[in-house]
C-alpha cells in the first residue's frame, strides 16, 4: 500500500511509523515464543510425566513464568529484526524517499521509531525490573520440584562480615534443621582481636536470633584473657540462613531494589562471589537502552533502497544480532576473570554497537 505524504500530516505519518514498528515487534514475539514454548514442552515432556508434574501447575507456575522471562531476555533482537523487516518495506516502496522528499528531515523521521523505541524500553525495564523476578522465583522452583533440583540443603564453611569488624563463621550448616557445627565469631578493633566465641553447634531460632551451645567465649584485654564456658546461650547476629544458600542462579529472582541492597550488603560483609549480581543489576539497565541502539542501527541500515531489497537488509539485521547476542553471552566472563569491572562488562556491547550505529546514521541517506 502507498501512501501520498504531500497529504498527510506528520502526526499521522508518525502514527503510521508507530504502529507498524510496535506491531511487527509484538506479532515478532507471539510467534517466536510460541516456537519456543513447543520446543520446550517437547524437551521436558518426560521430566514433567517423571515427576508427576501437575497440569495446573505447568501451565500457570512455569509455562506463565517462562514466556515474560524469555521475552525479555531477547527484546534487542526482536527489536532489530522488527525495525529491520518493516523500514526496508517502507524503503522498498519508496516510502522514506516520499517522506524525505516531502521535507521532513531523516533526523525527524527518527522521532517516531524512537517513541516506540521508548515504549520498548520502558517495558522492558518494569518488566526485567519487577515483573519477571517474581516470575522467575516461580519458574526456577518449579525446575527445582519437577525437572533437575539445584538447591543444596546444606553448605560447607560459610564466612562472611555481619558487622564492622565481626567475623561470621560456620563449618557445616543444615538448612531442613536451621542447625549449623563448628561455630565462631569473632571481633576486631582495626587489626585487634578483641573477642572470639565459639561453639559445638549453632541453631537459628527467628529473625536474627541464634541459640549457640556447648560455647566458649574468650575476650582480650592487652596481655590478660578472660573465659567463659557454658552449655547454651542466646544471642543476636545479624544474618539469616537463607543467606548461606543464595546462589548465582538466584540472581534474576531478585528485584531491582533487592539486587542493589543485597549487593551493598555483602561487599560490606567482604562477600566476593557477588560478580553475577553485579552483572544482573546492571543488566536491568542496560538492556532497555539496548532498544534505542538497535532502533538506530535498524532505520540507518534499512533505510536506504538496495537491489537486494528486505532479503539483504534481514540478512544483515540477523548477522547483527547474532553478534550481539554473542558479544552479550562472552562480555559477563570479562567481569568474572577480573580483566573489567561488572559495569564495564555489560555495557561494553551497547558501547560499540552505539558506536556502528553512529556510523551507520552519519552515513545514512539523508
Amino acid at each position: 500500500m502507498k501512501f501520498d505524504y504531500s497529504t498527510i500530516g506528520l502526526k499521522r505519518i508518525d502514527t503510521y511509523i508507530i504502529g507498524k514498528f510496535l506491531g511487527t515487534f509484538f506479532f515478532s514475539l507471539v510467534l517466536i515464543l510460541s516456537i519456543a514454548v513447543v520446543f520446550d514442552v517437547t524437551e521436558k515432556m518426560d521430566d514433567f510425566s517423571k515427576n508427576h508434574a501437575p497440569f495446573d501447575e505447568i501451565v500457570l507456575d512455569y509455562y506463565f513464568s517462562f514466556v515474560p522471562f524469555y521475552m525479555n531476555m531477547f527484546i534487542p533482537l526482536f527489536t532489530f529484526i522488527s525495525c529491520i523487516f518493516f523500514t526496508s518495506k517502507l524503503a522498498g516502496g519508496t516510502e522514506i524517499v516520499a517522506i524525505l522528499a516531502s521535507g521532513t528531515s531523516f533526523r525527524r523521521l527518527m522521532l517516531p521509531y524512537f517513541i516506540s523505541a521508548l515504549t520498548i524500553a520502558v517495558i522492558a525495564f518494569l518488566l526485567g525490573g519487577y515483573v519477571i523476578p517474581k516470575a522467575t522465583k516461580t519458574m526456577l522452583e518449579f525446575e527445582n520440584k519437577y525437572v533437575k533440583p539445584f538447591k543444596q540443603e546444606n553448605v560447607q564453611n560459610i564466612q562472611m562480615a555481619v558487622g564492622k569488624g565481626i567475623i561470621f563463621y560456620v563449618e557445616h550448616y543444615d538448612r531442613k534443621r536451621n542447625s549449623g557445627a563448628h561455630f565462631s565469631l569473632e571481633k576486631f578493633e582495626g587489626k585487634t582481636l578483641r573477642s572470639r566465641l565459639t561453639a559445638q553447634s549453632i541453631t537459628w531460632d527467628s529473625a536474627y536470633t541464634w541459640t549457640i551451645r556447648d560455647y566458649m567465649l574468650r575476650e582480650f584485654d592487652g596481655m590478660y584473657e578472660k573465659l567463659t564456658r557454658g552449655n547454651s546461650l542466646d544471642t543476636v547476629i545479624p544474618v539469616q540462613p537463607h543467606e548461606f544458600f543464595i546462589t548465582s542462579k538466584e540472581a534474576p529472582e531478585m528485584n531491582n531494589s533487592q539486587l542493589s541492597s543485597y549487593i551493598s550488603r555483602q561487599r560490606g560483609r567482604g562477600v566476593g562471589n557477588i560478580t553475577a549480581f553485579e552483572d544482573e543489576y546492571y543488566k536491568r539497565f542496560a538492556m532497555p537502552l539496548a532498544a534505542f541502539i538497535m532502533t538506530l542501527i535498524g532505520v540507518s541500515l534499512s533505510s536506504r533502497k538496495v537491489r537486494g531489497g528486505i532479503g539483504l537488509h534481514l540478512a544483515i539485521g540477523l548477522a547483527l544480532s547474532a553478534i550481539y547476542i554473542l558479544f552479550t553471552t562472552v562480555s559477563p566472563t570479562f567481569s568474572a576473570s577480573g580483566t573489567m569491572s561488572p559495569f564495564m562488562a555489560v555495557w561494553l556491547p551497547n558501547i560499540v554497537f552505539l558506536a556502528i550505529g553512529a556510523y551507520l546514521y552519519r552515513i545514512a541517506p539523508k
